[in-house]
């Protein structure tokens, strides 16, 4: 693969140089902050060779490209200097973020250029464990302890690297921010924990605290200082303020985090971490089904971000339980990756693809080009992942399973999990229970009987592409009709992933132009959301399309919908189903597009979008082809 090439074709598809405000990358995906996320070509940049897909996630947009990546940054950052600042894409992009959103944003940004180093850093120290063990080295040998250095540096070190990297993500001198973190480690600081309850600064009671590996501490610092920074840059003059404003901004976090931020981030991810540790107790086997079951979803929409604070901090009080169950959703992805590969025999490409990300999972941990190019294309093994992903979990959980270095959940990082042999026995099951069940369930929907009366059975010509010679076949198809009249969109443009990755199902979507949905097909309305913004039907022929209208707008709890049919109802094609105000839902701040999603059917089909820009209602929009 030419990296140069590919990294080139990037840039100019997400809208050249001059629409990215800052690029990072973490393991598999480019993350890019846009000015403008509108001119990026997504459907070009999804069909590029070595491209998996793109996702939209915490105000970043992300490239997925698997193991490569970093090979590919490096290509795209020669010559250039995006930076890493992330700060700013919305308020280019004239978006408006929730605050949930910033803080995954933030707490995104800040760790994703460190991961490559923890995960270096606890490999490391996994491999330290698997020597000591075998007897290979001795725990107290020079060579044991400058390698165990390596290994524990980062974490030692956290609050200098996560000051660096907040203080860049904050837009405040990243570098002041580092030396914020790295004076909570100073020798004359931490010598002071020798006095024990007798430390003071200008009279001020100090309550001393170990802050290495600690997280909560350092970002609540770092933000407050990124105010003050911006503070003293207002009032001092600019020709002394190389100087002077890192000089106050020490004299001042310095102190304040020795005596509040510090004392109180350390009491608030410890509150967070008993609590989280008191929720597994209750129930050891439900948290580990919960995260075991549906940590690969939390991964697609970008949540697992909120437990990263909480992992380090457990991790620097004797381990983890959080990623422990997690990991068993990864050897689950990898079960499956598996299963199509043996099940796939006669689709090379498919057994290729499955074979590869199987390894490159089970080596490296490594897995979003299975859950982006298998989990998310074969919504049959969707409950598959769900199920032995929970079995390993609640196996973790209940047997209270704990992760004690930061790794990628791979077969090498084994050593780091305790009980050991219980961590093994739950993967194991996650592994073996996904390869199982897409084995015996299969990755594609199957082809049933006969459809109903809807379904249309035709003779017409099989196209060259897929026969090589042109003969008749007979094909059956079934037609849905447009349900609003507007501009078509393709759903890779839709700002949600849900409907962008067709995680939900193919289809197109439509920007309104009048406000009411009719029905597509002749069939019955088998779910209507009390909302009324999104509404479900089932045609004769069994096929499930789901009308989702606007983006978020379940936030609106029903204001400006007026659904004028119930669940249950009949409907024939082209009635009335919901009426909405257009102009209403966009003054509230929602975009109004609404994907129109064919979610199941009883046949493996093709779908077939309109190529019209501007479609009526009652007009073909889709043909789904058995």
């Amino acid at each position: 693969m030419d990296h140069k090439k590919m990294g080139e074709d990037i840039v100019r598809l997400v809208g050249g140089e001059e629409n990215i405000n800052g690029l990072v990358h973490c393991a598999t995906r480019l993350r890019f902050d846009l000015k403008d996320s509108r001119k990026a070509e997504r459907e070009a940049l999804e069909k590029h060779e070595g491209v998996i897909t793109v996702v939209e996630s915490g105000g970043q947009f992300q490239v997925v490209i698997g193991s490569h990546v970093a090979y590919v940054y490096t290509e795209i950052m020669k010559n250039r200097d995006f930076g890493s600042d992330t700060s700013t894409a919305n308020e280019s992009s004239g978006k408006k973020t929730s605050v949930i959103s910033t803080i995954f944003e933030v707490i995104s940004g800040s760790f994703s250029p460190l991961i490559p180093a923890m995960a270096g850093s606890g490999m490391l120290k996994a491999l330290l464990t698997v020597l000591t063990l075998l007897g290979w080295m001795s725990a107290t040998s020079d060579t044991y302890l400058i390698l165990s250095a390596a290994g524990n540096a980062v974490f030692y070190f956290l609050p200098i690297l996560l000051g660096i990297t907040l203080g860049i993500k904050l837009k405040a001198n990243p570098y002041v921010a580092g030396v914020i973190g790295a004076a909570l480690l100073e020798p004359n600081f931490t010598g002071l924990m020798d006095k024990g309850s007798d430390v003071s600064f200008l009279g001020i009671p100090v309550v001393m605290m170990n802050y290495s590996a600690s997280v909560f501490p350092i970002f609540i610092s770092i933000s407050i200082y990124a105010l003050v920074d911006k503070f003293l840059k207002k009032i001092i003059l600019k020709d002394l303020q190389l100087f002077l404003v890192p000089m106050l901004a020490l004299m001042i976090m310095v102190p304040l985090s020795a005596i509040a931020f510090g004392p109180f981030g350390t009491t608030v991810g410890d509150w967070i971490s008993s609590g989280v540790t008191w929720l597994i107790g209750v129930s050891g086997i439900l948290s580990g089904i919960v995260l075991g079951g549906f940590m690969t979803f939390m991964v697609v929409f970008g949540l697992h971000w909120g437990f990263t604070p909480i992992t380090i901090q457990n991790i620097g009080v004797g381990g983890d339980p959080i990623e422990a169950m997690a990991a068993a959703a990864v050897f689950a992805q990898i079960g499956v990756a598996f299963g199509i590969f043996l099940k796939a025999k006669k689709d090379k490409t498919l057994r290729t693809l499955a074979g590869s990300t199987s390894i490159t999972g089970l080596l490296a941990g490594v897995t979003e080009p299975i859950v982006y190019g298998l989990v998310l294309r074969f919504k049959r093994v969707i409950p598959i992942v769900i199920i032995a992903g929970a079995i390993g979990g609640a196996i973790n959980g209940h047997f209270g399973v704990k992760m004690t270095a930061y790794v990628f959940h791979n077969i090498f990082a084994i050593p780091v999990y305790t009980p050991t042999l219980v961590y093994v026995i739950a993967i194991a099951c996650s592994f073996t229970a996904a390869t199982v069940l897409t084995l015996i369930f299969g990755y594609e929907s199957k082809v049933k009987g006969e459809s109903a009366a809807t379904v249309e059975s035709v003779k017409t010509e099989e196209p060259q592409h897929v026969a090589t010679a042109t003969k008749a076949v007979d094909i059956k198809k079934e037609t849905i009709y447009s349900p609003i009249t507007g501009k078509t969109t393709p759903l890779s443009q839709v700002n949600d992933s849900a409907f962008s990755t067709e995680a939900m199902g193919k289809g197109l979507a439509i920007e309104p132009s009048v406000g009411e949905v009719v029905a597509p097909i002749d069939g019955v309305v088998t779910s209507l959301f009390p909302t009324g913004h999104a509404i479900g039907l089932t045609s004769k022929a069994g096929t499930e399309i789901l009308i989702h209208i606007g983006i978020n707008t379940v936030a609106l709890k029903g204001k400006h919908f007026n659904p004028v049919v119930q669940e249950g109802d009949i409907v024939k094609q082209g009635d009335l189903l919901i009426q909405f105000d257009r102009e209403q839902i966009i003054e509230a701040g929602y975009e109004i597009v609404t994907p129109v999603i064919v979610t199941l059917t009883k046949h493996k089909v093709d779908v077939f979008e309109t190529n019209q820009e501007q479609v009526q209602k009652n007009e073909v929009l889709l043909t789904l082809v058995v």
